[in-house]
Formats: C-alpha cells, sequence, structure tokens
C-alpha cells in the first residue's frame, strides 16, 4: 500500500527547498568567506594608514597665509 502523502505540506517543503537551493548559490557566488572579509578589512585599514601618511599638515606646511 502506497504512504499518504498531504500535497499542501509536500509543496511548500518543496518551495522551502528551493528557496534555500537559491539563497545557497547566492551565498556562494555573492557571499566573501570569513577569511576573505577579514582580509578585505585589513586592506582597508592599510590603505587609511596610507593616506594618513601622506597628509598634510596646514599648520607644518610653513606657509602662514598672512599677506
Amino acid at each position: 500500500m502506497a504512504e499518504i502523502v498531504n500535497l499542501r505540506q509536500a509543496r511548500k517543503a518543496a518551495q522551502r527547498d528551493a528557496k534555500r537551493k537559491a539563497g545557497d548559490e547566492n551565498a556562494a557566488r555573492h557571499g566573501l568567506t570569513p577569511a576573505e572579509r577579514r582580509a578585505q578589512q585589513v586592506e582597508a585599514e592599510r590603505a587609511a594608514r596610507h593616506l594618513d601618511r601622506h597628509r598634510r599638515d596646514p599648520a607644518t606646511d610653513g606657509d602662514s597665509g598672512d599677506g
């Protein structure tokens, strides 16, 4: 004898599985691993420090701008 299946529950389960699969594919395509995220953060901090080292400080330019 065949197993009785509630079609509504089966349909909803299939929809959940499809959404989960699509979400996993999007995460794999667009998401970053924790190591990649950390590397990106370190690179951004390094770039900010690099810019700060090359910043011109108006108080130490030697030109007061008077006249």
